[in-house]
């Protein structure tokens, strides 16, 4: 089995456009979006989009993978904070009040029949790794109560997400406070 051949500068660039295109396009209209409007929105050829992504369902995979590895970065960057209260709580937001796109993208692969959790389960789970990571530092810095596991906060997540999705548009981040203040230490007195 060899490895892949890395992509030539340009080839990456072509990658990037492309993605970035789709992630906008489904985001404002849906997975629908044909993959030749999205070659022609990237600026490539249609040979350009298929040479990457052989099909729409690969395509949407991209989208999903890219968002998530960018949340992963987003969490290391947090681990890296002088405060881990504040970046625990600053990155909890970013994840509920940015989740809405990537769960309509996790939907359409699901209806398509892709096994969405094995699909993302590399950076899903280095991802977890590093939420787990912020959740101990922000408990250390007693931020965040210490009866909170990492399987609990999944659970707050997944139902903030929820909540937000229900909510006017812009109140995500409202949503996400509420809930996050449930996850700070009870005040005693």
């Amino acid at each position: 089995m060899s490895a892949e051949k890395p992509l030539r500068a340009d080839a990456r660039r072509n990658r990037a456009r492309v993605l970035d295109a789709a992630a906008v396009a489904f985001a404002a209209e849906g997975p629908a979006v044909p993959l030749d409007e999205i070659a022609r929105r990237a600026g490539v050829g249609a040979g350009t989009v298929y040479r990457h992504f052989p099909t729409k369902e690969a395509l949407l995979q991209a989208v999903l993978t890219d968002r998530l590895e960018a949340l992963l970065a987003e969490a290391q960057t947090a681990l890296a904070a002088t405060d881990p209260g504040a970046a625990f709580f600053e990155y909890f937001d970013t994840m509920v009040t940015s989740a809405e796109d990537k769960m309509d993208l996790a939907d359409a692969l699901a209806r398509q029949g892709i096994d969405v959790m094995a699909a993302t389960r590399d950076v899903g789970s280095a991802l977890k790794q590093a939420l787990g990571e912020l959740l101990r530092r922000a408990q250390e810095a007693g931020a965040v109560r210490t009866d909170v596991g990492i399987e609990d906060l999944h659970a707050v997540v997944v139902g903030a997400v929820a909540a937000a999705r229900s909510v006017a548009a812009g109140d995500a981040g409202r949503v996400a406070a509420l809930v996050g203040d449930a996850l700070r230490p009870r005040a005693v007195g």
